[in-house]
């Protein structure tokens, strides 16, 4: 219909009005239509939101239509050499030094962790092998008072953060010290108020309308508006939900500042990339919700960096969504439940291992400017893995949270289904914790050994209907 308006421009107030257009708001537009007309003599979409000027040539538009695709930034080349008409990383000695620790701790945890889930000490674990440049780099580009939504390989975030590794092993442990989920959340569904991490939950796309909503706060808020930000990782598998595409059209109307980062790193888990979408990626989405949108090499730390810090300097100013793509390869399994040998070749990722490797590149920018050296990484990887150890040993001699625990935290006052189940549980462990021998076992790896389950056995009659508590024991 406003095609038709525009077709029109002498058409009186009565057509105008019966075909729905509101006549203060689209004089503006008229206005520049009219005003225009010597540039683009057919005039122009009359829409506030839309400089479109008319032609009579029927052309079909698209990202990669012209058989070019978004442009890729990069500083770093594959052995750490800055590129030629790159500028050279605005990174200090200090800086550089800290980016390849953090990025050498990050898999230092991974193997360990990732190696006692297949022994069968943890119960899950997903690593981030092949994206460290992507995650920290992003994460060393925001400040400590952003807030952080990931999808559940940002570990390196709150690694940079200092999180403690104390705090890491006991929540992929679910001892009774997890301060992020109490010990009732997955391995690296990690989550702390006190480091702005909130908190993983396993549904992908989850956290993009959360982010999205997080920013709007921000931007309402006197005392952090124009200041704080917000950053949300995801996938780009995630980006084929549904939440996906709800969080960047309600961000990008809304407004705040959020910096939307996609780790492209190939694989869906066993759906390669080339399966997932038939666009210029994620990046040609950005542009459909009138988001600025760069696309950037995941596996250079200096590219990331620059590239989220200057994404984050214009969401702050502008108050505004910015969607950066980072291209990576995944060069690790989806998570200790997947085996990519089964859709991939092994060959190919020990390839990508060796030709494009983040941590490699570093090294190599360090070692060209003698700020590193075989020493520096003996004396580092030596001190990591005895720190790592350490915390692990110690959070695996931590007990799991009392058993009544786990009916906390979700409800204010516990619904009569709950306290049903609980008194039920009560019932069992009194009936069986002594009596079979794997039920002691297990009780005996839980804070009060199931004690604390006694007070709550005498609610099972009051709760349950006529005689069926005799049937039922």
């Amino acid at each position: 219909m406003a095609s038709m308006f525009s077709l029109r421009p002498t058409a009186s107030t009565h057509i105008m009005r019966r075909i729905g257009l509101n006549i203060p708001q689209r004089v503006p537009a008229l206005r520049r239509t009219l005003a225009t007309s010597a540039v683009a003599p057919l005039g122009e979409v009359p829409n506030a939101l839309t400089q479109s000027a008319f032609t009579t040539s029927l052309r079909f538009v698209g990202a990669g239509m012209d058989g070019k695709g978004i442009e890729t930034f990069r500083v770093l080349d594959g052995n750490g050499q800055v590129l030629e008409g790159a500028e050279e990383p605005d990174v200090s000695e200090e800086e550089a030094v800290k980016l390849y620790e953090t990025m050498q701790l990050l898999p230092t945890c991974d193997n360990i962790l990732f190696n006692s889930q297949r022994q069968g000490r943890i119960s899950f674990y997903m690593t981030s092998h092949g994206e460290e440049a992507s995650v920290i780099g992003s994460a060393s580009a925001m400040l400590p008072t952003d807030e952080v939504f990931g999808q559940y390989r940002e570990m390196g975030v709150l690694l940079w953060r200092d999180f403690p590794l104390s705090s890491i092993m006991n929540q992929c442990f679910s001892n009774a010290l997890d301060t992020s989920t109490g010990g009732k959340q997955m391995p690296v569904h990690f989550g702390s108020a006190e480091y702005r991490f909130h908190t993983i939950s396993s549904p992908l796309s989850t956290q993009i309308p959360q982010a999205a909503g997080a920013a709007y706060a921000l931007k309402r808020d006197p005392q952090r508006r124009n200041r704080d930000a917000v950053i949300c990782y995801f996938g780009e598998g995630a980006a084929s939900e549904g939440d996906f595409h709800a969080g960047l059209q309600m961000s990008s109307v809304l407004g705040g500042a959020v910096v939307f980062f996609c780790r492209n790193n190939g694989f869906a888990i066993s759906t390669p990339a080339s399966e997932q979408y038939a666009g210029d990626g994620i990046a040609a989405r950005g542009a459909g919700y009138g988001i600025p949108t760069v696309r950037v090499d995941g596996n250079d730390v200096f590219a990331v960096r620059r590239a989220v810090k200057a994404a984050r300097e214009r969401a702050v100013k502008e108050s505004r969504p910015v969607l950066v793509e980072a291209i990576t390869y995944r060069v690790g399994h989806h998570s200790t439940s997947d085996d990519s040998s089964a859709y991939r070749s092994m060959s190919d990722v020990e390839n990508w291992k060796k030709i494009d490797n983040p941590l490699h590149r570093l090294r190599r920018f360090l070692d060209a400017r003698r700020w590193w050296s075989d020493e520096r990484e003996d004396a580092m990887r030596k001190s990591q893995r005895a720190a790592v150890l350490k915390a692990f040993q110690t959070a695996e001699k931590v007990p799991k949270p009392a058993l009544s625990k786990m009916f906390d935290d979700v409800y204010d006052v516990l619904p009569q289904h709950l306290r049903e189940q609980r008194a039920d549980l009560a019932r069992l462990v009194e009936k069986y914790g002594e009596a079979w021998e794997p039920w002691k076992s297990e009780l005996a790896k839980f804070e009060q050994g199931g004690e604390d389950l006694k007070q709550f056995a005498k609610e099972v009659s009051r709760f349950m209907p006529g005689n069926a508590q005799k049937s039922f024991l």
